[in-house]
């Protein structure tokens, strides 16, 4: 099983920025996709932007043109760099990898504990 940790939650006022990290350890034989989900108090956890093996990819509307997601492969890392912060985005962050822990095993997915985002003033 794969261990996420993340890191780079905290208290930002509006317009501020934050980067959030997540690392990527144990069993883990290749990682196609890694990502951040968020949920706010009492919504649904939804997709805020996710990466792939390739380098694509896809991000939820609300955060397009102010959040950029990085990858390390080599590492198993994943980056999210969120600018431009606005009230709405405060919200517990989740960071997930999908993997494989062996060239024909199934994809799991693994996710870290979450990291809280305020965006308050």
């Amino acid at each position: 099983q794969a261990q996420l940790v993340e890191s780079g939650g905290g208290l930002v006022q509006p317009g501020g920025s934050l980067r959030l990290s997540c690392a990527a350890s144990g069993r883990i034989f290749s990682i196609n996709a890694m990502g951040w989900y968020r949920q706010a108090p009492g919504k649904q956890r939804e997709l805020v932007a996710r990466i792939r093996s390739d380098g694509s990819t896809n991000y939820a509307d609300s955060v397009k043109g102010r959040f950029t997601i990085s990858r390390d492969n080599a590492k198993n890392t994943v980056n999210l760099q969120m600018n431009s912060l606005k009230p709405e985005d405060t919200a517990v962050y989740y960071c997930i990898a999908q993997y494989r822990v062996s060239v024909s095993a199934y994809e799991i997915d693994s996710w870290g504990q979450g990291t809280q985002v305020t965006v308050s003033s």
